[in-house]
């Protein structure tokens, strides 16, 4: 039995070297015409002063055209580069046209300062005169940084912990609830409001003055009409003030915890809950054995994300207490000592610790993410 022929594919002309040379020759120097055009346009605009708003809002307009409009001209002059080379380049190098420009955001942005930061810590109060690692020493044998380190670990251990829990709590009651958007929507809005925003109100809280004063805090007012004086609370000795700032990232990060985890519990197969309920577990035994086995993995996520937040609180402390009483984190003390004390070396140690510290967490993140197959 005679095989069926196969038709022949014509064969793909192989272009020559000095072809191939010409092209990519050409598309470079698009690309550089590319590059002096875009270049010329924000010069313009960096120059351009508008004098009145009309003018104010023609150059706000161009500068998003260009900008947006450049940003897509050069990945298609970056693409059309590489499509001129030969196919085994061709396929090497375009996936870096998409890539590239973020890789090369994150290495000018990140990477980069990164190293520099590290760079400067190994220098003294000028950032010049080469001091080894006598900073790092210092971060961990000062005793305003092992306090700082104290004060974290309690910003870990109580305001993550209640923010994972509540915000669990409320989002299976919530689930059950007939005014479940109300009651998210009530806890959820401190979301909207910023960090710093949040300390301004707290400090009226909290704020003391004395019994008679109509404008005392709320918190002492409650106090004083059960027959106590006026406190200081965030003036209290060690720990109770840092566990009056961490009430306020629990208010606020609850909210967060809250919609992720009512998320995750709706996805949990109802047939399964049911039939749950028909073999006779109670509620409880759903919670622990069928809830928190399924959604391990979002708690796992999300309990990374408040503990790096908490590593790297700073705006709450800043606004309620600047850092006084003993109320210092490390943020805060790197803050001090970077613009207060101006101890450029030692700011730096400090701020290259907490990127240590921050890793681990995140690094522990993505295991979970991956053996979930996140991504």
């Amino acid at each position: 039995m005679p095989m069926p022929s196969v038709p022949e594919t014509p064969n793909k002309p192989v272009p020559r070297r000095g072809s191939v040379f010409r092209r990519a020759l050409f598309a470079l120097a698009v690309l550089v015409l590319t590059l002096a055009v875009l270049v010329a346009g924000f010069r313009w605009l960096r120059a351009a002063v508008p004098e009145t708003n009309a003018q104010k809002a023609l150059v706000s307009t161009v500068a998003i055209v260009w900008g947006v409009g450049g940003a897509a001209l050069l990945y298609v002059v970056f693409n059309w580069l590489v499509e001129q080379l030969p196919p085994r380049w061709t396929h090497r190098l375009q996936p870096l046209v998409f890539v590239g420009p973020a890789v090369a955001v994150l290495t000018w942005y990140l990477a980069l300062p990164t190293a520099r930061t590290f760079w400067v810590s190994l220098h003294g109060r000028d950032g010049k005169t080469f001091v080894g690692l006598a900073n790092y020493l210092a971060v961990f044998t000062h005793r305003d940084m092992l306090l700082s380190f104290r004060n974290n670990m309690l910003w870990i251990l109580f305001g993550a912990s209640l923010t994972i829990v509540f915000g669990l709590v409320i989002a299976v009651l919530a689930d059950r609830s007939r005014f479940e958007n109300i009651a998210k929507a009530l806890v959820f809005m401190p979301m909207a409001i910023s960090m710093v925003g949040a300390g301004v109100i707290w400090n009226f809280v909290y704020a003391v003055r004395d019994a008679s004063d109509p404008q005392i805090g709320l918190l002492n007012a409650i106090w004083v009409a059960l027959g106590h004086q006026p406190h200081a609370w965030t003036a209290l000795n060690q720990p109770w003030n840092n566990l009056f700032l961490i009430v306020v990232m629990v208010w606020m990060q609850t909210g967060f915890a809250m919609v992720i985890f009512s998320a995750a519990i709706k996805g949990i197969p109802r047939e399964l809950l049911e039939a749950a309920r028909v073999d006779g577990a109670n509620e409880f035994q759903i919670f622990f054995r069928i809830m928190l086995p399924y959604i391990r993995g979002t708690i796992i996520t999300v309990t990374t994300t408040v503990v790096i937040f908490s590593l790297k609180i700073f705006d709450v402390v800043w606004v309620m207490t600047g850092g006084q009483f003993g109320t210092h984190v490390i943020a805060t003390k790197f803050y001090r000592e970077a613009f207060t004390n101006h101890n450029d070396g030692y700011a730096a140690a400090i701020a290259f610790v907490l990127l240590i510290a921050v890793i681990p967490v995140m690094i522990y993140n993505l295991k979970q993410f991956r053996e979930e197959e996140a991504f």
